[in-house]
Protein backbone atom coordinates (compact mmCIF):
# COMPACT_ATOMS: atom_id res chain seq x y z
CA UNK A 1 0.00 0.00 0.00
CA UNK A 2 1.06 3.51 -0.28
CA UNK A 3 2.36 6.25 2.11
CA UNK A 4 2.36 9.31 1.35
CA UNK A 5 5.37 11.73 3.29
CA UNK A 6 4.57 15.03 4.60
CA UNK A 7 6.92 17.87 5.30
CA UNK A 8 5.62 21.21 7.06
CA UNK A 9 6.48 24.29 6.48
CA UNK A 10 5.24 27.78 8.29
CA UNK A 11 4.14 28.91 4.14
CA UNK A 12 4.65 25.47 2.28
CA UNK A 13 3.78 21.71 2.69
CA UNK A 14 5.58 19.04 1.15
CA UNK A 15 4.13 16.23 -0.50
CA UNK A 16 5.80 12.95 -1.52
CA UNK A 17 4.26 9.59 -2.26
CA UNK A 18 5.93 6.28 -2.14
CA UNK A 19 5.29 3.27 -5.29
CA UNK A 20 2.65 0.75 -4.41
CA UNK A 21 5.30 -1.33 -3.11
CA UNK A 22 6.53 0.89 -0.57
CA UNK A 23 9.92 0.90 -2.17
CA UNK A 24 10.52 3.87 -3.72
CA UNK A 25 9.62 7.50 -2.70
CA UNK A 26 9.18 10.32 -5.47
CA UNK A 27 7.98 14.11 -4.59
CA UNK A 28 4.32 14.64 -5.59
CA UNK A 29 3.74 18.65 -4.90
CA UNK A 30 3.28 21.46 -2.74
CA UNK A 31 0.23 22.85 -0.98
CA UNK A 32 1.24 26.27 -0.51
CA UNK A 33 -0.83 27.30 2.71
CA UNK A 34 -4.14 30.01 3.31
CA UNK A 35 -5.09 31.94 5.97
CA UNK A 36 -7.11 28.80 6.91
CA UNK A 37 -5.40 25.45 8.42
CA UNK A 38 -8.31 23.68 7.94
CA UNK A 39 -8.60 24.11 4.14
CA UNK A 40 -4.79 23.33 4.15
CA UNK A 41 -6.07 20.13 6.06
CA UNK A 42 -8.11 19.31 3.91
CA UNK A 43 -6.21 19.72 0.33
CA UNK A 44 -3.73 16.95 2.27
CA UNK A 45 -6.89 14.51 3.18
CA UNK A 46 -7.86 14.91 -0.68
CA UNK A 47 -4.38 13.89 -1.46
CA UNK A 48 -3.82 11.02 0.79
CA UNK A 49 -7.79 9.59 -0.77
CA UNK A 50 -6.64 10.35 -4.16
CA UNK A 51 -3.35 8.36 -3.98
CA UNK A 52 -5.21 5.49 -2.22
CA UNK A 53 -2.23 6.15 0.75
CA UNK A 54 -2.79 3.70 3.59
CA UNK A 55 0.04 5.45 5.79
CA UNK A 56 1.33 9.07 5.79
CA UNK A 57 4.43 10.10 8.22
CA UNK A 58 4.77 13.48 8.82
CA UNK A 59 8.23 14.81 9.29
CA UNK A 60 9.07 15.79 13.36
CA UNK A 61 11.81 18.46 12.90
CA UNK A 62 13.50 17.77 15.94
CA UNK A 63 16.54 20.05 17.16
CA UNK A 64 20.15 18.85 16.51
CA UNK A 65 20.49 17.63 20.09
CA UNK A 66 17.26 15.41 19.36
CA UNK A 67 15.30 18.38 21.97
CA UNK A 68 11.83 18.55 20.47
CA UNK A 69 11.75 22.65 20.27
CA UNK A 70 8.43 25.06 19.35
CA UNK A 71 8.10 23.41 15.86
CA UNK A 72 8.00 20.27 16.68
CA UNK A 73 5.26 20.94 19.16
CA UNK A 74 3.28 22.59 16.37
CA UNK A 75 4.17 19.66 13.98
CA UNK A 76 2.92 16.85 17.17
CA UNK A 77 -0.88 19.55 16.62
CA UNK A 78 -1.03 19.10 13.08
CA UNK A 79 -0.38 15.54 13.81
CA UNK A 80 -3.42 14.42 16.10
CA UNK A 81 -5.42 16.84 13.39
CA UNK A 82 -4.83 14.71 10.64
CA UNK A 83 -4.88 11.78 12.80
CA UNK A 84 -8.45 13.05 13.58
CA UNK A 85 -9.50 13.75 10.06
CA UNK A 86 -7.64 10.58 9.00
CA UNK A 87 -7.54 7.49 10.60
CA UNK A 88 -11.63 7.05 10.99
CA UNK A 89 -11.17 6.20 7.19
CA UNK A 90 -8.12 3.61 8.56
CA UNK A 91 -5.02 5.58 7.29
CA UNK A 92 -2.50 5.70 10.06
CA UNK A 93 -0.80 8.84 10.94
CA UNK A 94 3.00 8.91 12.15
CA UNK A 95 5.86 10.93 13.35
CA UNK A 96 9.41 10.79 11.55
CA UNK A 97 12.54 12.25 12.68
CA UNK A 98 13.12 14.68 9.82
CA UNK A 99 16.34 16.20 10.87
CA UNK A 100 18.86 17.89 7.70
CA UNK A 101 15.64 16.19 5.38
CA UNK A 102 15.38 19.91 3.80
CA UNK A 103 19.38 20.33 3.89
CA UNK A 104 19.42 16.81 2.05
CA UNK A 105 17.04 17.79 -0.27
CA UNK A 106 18.98 21.27 -1.02
CA UNK A 107 22.02 19.59 -1.74
CA UNK A 108 20.56 16.75 -4.33
CA UNK A 109 18.70 19.75 -6.04
CA UNK A 110 21.66 22.11 -6.33
CA UNK A 111 23.72 19.23 -7.62
CA UNK A 112 21.26 18.42 -9.99
CA UNK A 113 21.98 21.62 -11.47
CA UNK A 114 18.59 23.46 -10.06
CA UNK A 115 19.56 27.30 -9.60
CA UNK A 116 18.63 28.96 -6.30
CA UNK A 117 14.92 29.81 -7.93
CA UNK A 118 13.79 26.31 -9.46
CA UNK A 119 15.14 24.89 -5.95
CA UNK A 120 13.01 26.69 -3.61
CA UNK A 121 10.18 25.18 -6.20
CA UNK A 122 10.20 21.91 -5.31
CA UNK A 123 12.70 21.88 -2.22
CA UNK A 124 9.11 21.42 0.37
CA UNK A 125 8.61 18.37 -2.13
CA UNK A 126 12.25 17.34 -2.37
CA UNK A 127 12.34 17.54 1.45
CA UNK A 128 9.39 15.49 1.81
CA UNK A 129 10.42 12.33 -0.51
CA UNK A 130 13.79 12.21 1.36
CA UNK A 131 11.41 11.94 4.55
CA UNK A 132 9.68 9.53 2.99
CA UNK A 133 12.21 7.53 1.69
CA UNK A 134 14.29 7.32 5.16
CA UNK A 135 10.76 5.91 6.52
CA UNK A 136 10.74 3.35 4.14
CA UNK A 137 14.24 2.54 4.37
CA UNK A 138 13.54 2.39 7.99
CA UNK A 139 10.61 -0.37 7.87
CA UNK A 140 11.65 -3.84 8.73
CA UNK A 141 10.97 -6.07 5.33
CA UNK A 142 9.94 -9.83 4.49
CA UNK A 143 11.89 -12.34 3.02
CA UNK A 144 9.71 -12.18 0.36
CA UNK A 145 10.09 -8.64 0.25
CA UNK A 146 13.85 -8.37 -0.14
CA UNK A 147 15.29 -7.30 -3.44
CA UNK A 148 16.99 -9.58 -5.61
Amino acid sequence: MRAVGVDLGARRIGVAVSDSSGLLASPRTTIVRGLDPAADRAALVALVAEEGAGTVVVGLPRELSGREGTAARAARAEIEALRALLEPDGVTVEAFDERLTTVTAERALAQAGHDGRSRRRVVDQAAAAVLLQAWLDSRPRDASEARP
